[in-house]
C-alpha cells in the first residue's frame, strides 16, 4: 500500500472534519434542558388550588356557616350555591340543628325544599330530639311536612315527650296537618310519656273551639280509640265534659 504525503491543505480539511464529527457526537449524547411553557389565560388548577385540594377546616366552617345563614334566611338560591360548593348538608349548628331543621323551624319553604331535594336527612334530630319532620308536624308547616313524608320521614319517630308528630299537631290546632298525618298512616292511638293520645291532647290542651271540634272529629274518623284512658284513668269524653266542651262530647257520643 502506498501512502500519499499529507499536505498542509489536506491536513486542515481532515482536522475540520474531525471537529465537526466531535461536535455532532456531543450534541447527540447530551440532554438539553426542557423548555419552560408560557401560561396564558386562567388555569383553574393554578388560579384556585382549593378546587382540587381538600378544604381546610376553616374553609368548611365558613362554607357551612353560609349554608346555615341561607337556610335560616330562606334564600334557596344561596342554599343551592353552598351545596354546589360542597357544604355539609348534615352540619350541626346551635342546639344541634341541621340546616334543614333551621329552615323548617322558620317555615322557609323554598330553602327547605332545596335542602330536601339535595338529600338532607329529614329524620336527623337536634339536641331536644326533634327532626325537620317533627317540627313541620308540630308547627303546621304543611308544605315542608309533605316533602319530608315524600322523602322517607319515619312515621313512628317521636319527640322528647315520646309523642309522634300527630300529637302536637292535634294539641296546637293544626287541622290540615292532622289530616295529612293521618292520611300518611301515623298511628292515631300512639300514647306518649304523659299517657295521652292525640285525642287526649286535643281535648286537654285545646280550647274547645270549632277548630278543635273538627280535629276531634277527624281523629275519630281516622281511627282514634275513644276508650283509651289517660294516666289517671279518665276517658276522653269525661275530659271534654269536665271542661264544658259540649260539642266535643257530642262528637265522641256519635262514635
Amino acid at each position: 500500500m502506498t501512502f500519499l504525503p499529507l499536505t498542509r491543505t489536506r491536513a486542515i480539511g481532515v482536522a475540520a472534519a474531525a471537529l465537526t464529527a466531535a461536535l455532532l457526537l456531543a450534541g447527540c449524547s447530551s440532554t438539553a434542558p426542557a423548555a419552560t411553557p408560557t401560561v396564558t389565560g386562567t388555569s383553574p388548577a393554578i388560579a384556585n388550588p382549593s378546587s382540587t385540594a381538600p378544604r381546610t377546616e376553616a374553609e368548611m366552617t365558613a362554607l357551612n356557616s353560609r349554608l346555615f345563614a341561607a337556610a335560616s334566611d330562606g334564600d334557596a338560591a344561596a342554599v343551592r350555591a353552598a351545596i354546589a360548593e360542597g357544604a355539609d348538608l348534615e352540619a350541626r349548628g346551635a342546639g344541634g340543628m341541621t340546616p334543614l331543621i333551621a329552615a323548617t323551624k322558620g317555615n322557609r319553604v323554598e330553602a327547605a325544599l332545596a335542602l330536601i331535594d339535595a338529600g338532607a336527612d329529614v329524620n336527623a334530630k337536634d339536641d331536644i330530639v326533634d327532626s325537620a319532620y317533627l317540627y313541620a308536624g308540630a308547627r303546621g308547616h304543611d308544605e315542608i311536612l309533605r316533602a319530608t313524608l315524600a322523602h322517607g320521614a319515619d312515621l313512628r319517630s317521636t319527640n322528647r315527650y315520646g309523642g309522634t308528630a300527630l300529637i302536637p299537631a292535634s294539641e296546637r290546632g293544626h287541622l290540615s296537618t292532622v289530616q295529612i298525618l293521618l292520611a300518611a298512616g301515623v298511628d292515631p292511638n300512639h300514647i306518649n310519656n304523659l299517657h295521652w293520645t292525640a285525642l287526649h291532647e286535643a281535648i286537654v290542651l285545646g280550647d274547645g273551639s270549632r277548630t278543635y271540634v273538627d280535629i276531634v272529629r277527624t281523629l275519630i274518623a281516622g281511627g282514634a280509640d275513644i276508650t283509651i284512658r289517660d294516666g289517671d284513668g279518665v276517658l276522653p269524653r269525661d275530659l271534654a265534659a269536665a271542661r264544658g266542651y259540649r260539642a266535643i262530647v257530642a262528637e265522641i257520643d256519635k262514635a
